[in-house]
């Protein structure tokens, strides 16, 4: 029986856990279809974005029209050359005509002392004396002298006729009777010379002299000025050289607001070295003496006439090639540029040449337009 139910349970399933089942797919036709129908899209994008490289569309040509520039604005005047007189003008100093130092020709001491400084002298007068007393001493002694080389040569001479003296004996006298004389003549010029005298006619600027006060040959002892006339004194640039000359009428004007008329008396032909300038003087009347001499002068001297515009400055203008000039507009509203020459300046303005006698003038936007450049002009002032 136990065989039995052994045999009856090996007959059985066991309990042991199944075996996993292998997943099986079925195929969805619709899926399939949509696909290739992705597959086929993607295709044909990536070919017709490729095309663009490939194959280039043709474009149609864009037409570029281009606008003409409007002609810029400006203010234009009409301009018309006039006559000018041209002028010389320089800065100077006031001279006096004449200036000397008073010296002492000879030494000993002062007697008398007859001007005082400042005070006006005649030329001739006297403005000092020398004590005489050591002059005559020389004088006396120089006479003597003079007499006996007189004698001596005398009677040098007789014996020389009586055959008792020699040649060179009369040689030697004659040679100390001309000593003799010349003493006896500087003596008398030492004589002349007691008195200081006043060359010319001026003013005693300085004097350094007392009664009683010794003095040495040669030393100064005063200053002796004239004003009358008085002397201005300019510096002329070499390009300037050619428009002075001597006797040409000037204007004079001295800082302390008195206004002369002068003439040109002097012009140099050798420049100063350092400045490369000429001495010019203008000689001024002062009868009175109210001109002091050293102050500051202006000198204007006409040297001319000339035809030409006035202008303002700000309407001069620089070319590309740096030359100075005016800006116009021709009868065809074409700007023109014309070099100029400034030939008077003024306070309010300025003269120049180089224009044509009459011209239109550009007044306002000179700087944004070019030589050549068709302008629209309008009637504008020249500011003057």
């Amino acid at each position: 029986m136990t065989t039995e139910d052994t045999s009856t349970k090996a007959h059985f399933p066991s309990e042991a856990p199944e075996a996993p089942q292998k997943l099986t797919f079925t195929s969805d036709k619709g899926a399939s279809r949509s696909t290739w129908i992705a597959g086929v899209l993607v295709i044909l994008i990536v070919g017709w974005m490729g095309s663009g490289f490939v194959i280039p569309f043709a474009e149609e040509p864009q037409v570029i029209r281009r606008q003409e520039p409007q002609p810029v604005a400006v203010a234009v005047k009409t301009s018309s050359a006039e006559t000018v007189a041209q002028f010389y003008q320089a800065e100077g100093q006031a001279l006096p005509d004449r200036d000397t130092a008073l010296r002492a020709e000879i030494s000993g001491d002062i007697a008398e002392v007859m001007v005082a400084k400042g005070q006006d002298v005649d030329a001739g007068q006297i403005i000092a004396r020398f004590d005489p007393a050591n002059n005559t001493a020389d004088a006396n002694r120089a006479a003597q002298e003079l007499s006996r080389a007189q004698r001596e040569f005398d009677n040098a001479e007789q014996l020389l006729e009586r055959g008792v003296a020699t040649a060179d004996r009369v040689s030697q006298a004659r040679a100390a009777l001309a000593a003799a004389q010349a003493e006896v003549t500087e003596v008398e010029q030492d004589a002349d010379a007691l008195t200081i005298t006043a060359p010319f006619a001026g003013r005693i600027e300085a004097l350094d002299l007392d009664e009683g006060e010794f003095v040495s040959a040669g030393t100064d002892v005063g200053r002796l000025v004239d004003i009358t006339p008085l002397t201005v004194a300019i510096q002329v640039p070499q390009q300037s050289l050619t428009l002075l000359g001597v006797g040409q009428p000037a204007t004079v004007r001295f800082i302390t607001g008195e206004e002369r008329a002068g003439t040109v008396t002097f012009v140099g032909t050798s420049a100063a070295s350092e400045t490369r300038t000429f001495l010019a003087e203008i000689e001024v009347a002062n009868d009175d003496g109210a001109i002091p001499a050293g102050i500051s002068a202006e000198v204007i001297i006409p040297t001319g006439e000339a035809v030409a515009h006035f202008l303002t400055p700000s309407i001069v203008s620089l070319n590309t090639e740096g030359t100075l000039g005016i800006k116009t507009v021709n009868d065809d509203d074409v700007v023109v540029f014309f070099p100029i020459e400034v030939v008077k300046a003024q306070i309010d303005g300025i003269w120049v040449t180089g224009l044509p006698d009459r011209v239109d003038i550009i007044t306002v936007g000179q700087g944004f337009v070019n030589e050549g450049e068709t302008v629209a002009p309008s009637a504008g002032e020249l500011n003057r």
